[in-house]
């Protein structure tokens, strides 16, 4: 439960200004249907979670803890380097997403937001977060 609830405040924390939080105002400026984006931000959300915690729970199995610790440390001077590149918005884009309604078109726009989000990180050290052997929790303790 320690592991659950450390992590989820690390996500609230790291969760302010996201970009997720301005597509979130897009869509509902453009959609202006709440509930099927509320829905579509659950699922992709809830989906993003379980993948990084699947992914999490097999790598800790295949990769030993030193090597894990070495890679997550690297990984994240690598996002902070991704952090510094600005995001880019394609106009094609947005044209063709509202032909798949506004539930579908909030969940997978979510999802693609998610995938390199810094919040995926604490879900992926769960499984390792009760030994203290995470690469998060030892570049925490590195600081």
């Amino acid at each position: 439960m320690e592991a659950f609830l450390v992590s989820t405040g690390i996500v609230a924390l790291a969760e302010m200004g996201d970009k997720t939080q301005l597509l979130a105002l897009v869509l509902a400026a453009r959609f202006r249907k709440p509930w099927p984006i509320v829905w579509g931000i659950l699922v992709a959300t809830l989906a993003n979670h379980a993948l990084a915690g699947a992914l999490g729970a097999w790598v800790t199995t295949v990769v030993g803890p030193d090597v894990l610790r070495w890679v997550l440390g690297v990984s994240f001077i690598a996002m902070a380097l991704w952090m510094l590149i600005p995001d880019r918005l394609d106009d094609g884009a947005a044209a063709k997403a509202s032909r798949f309604g506004v539930f579908a078109t909030t969940a997978v726009a979510f999802f693609l937001a998610e995938m390199g989000s810094k919040r995926k990180l604490p879900p992926s050290c769960w499984p390792r977060a009760t030994t203290h052997t995470c690469g998060w929790w030892q570049a925490l303790r590195w600081a």
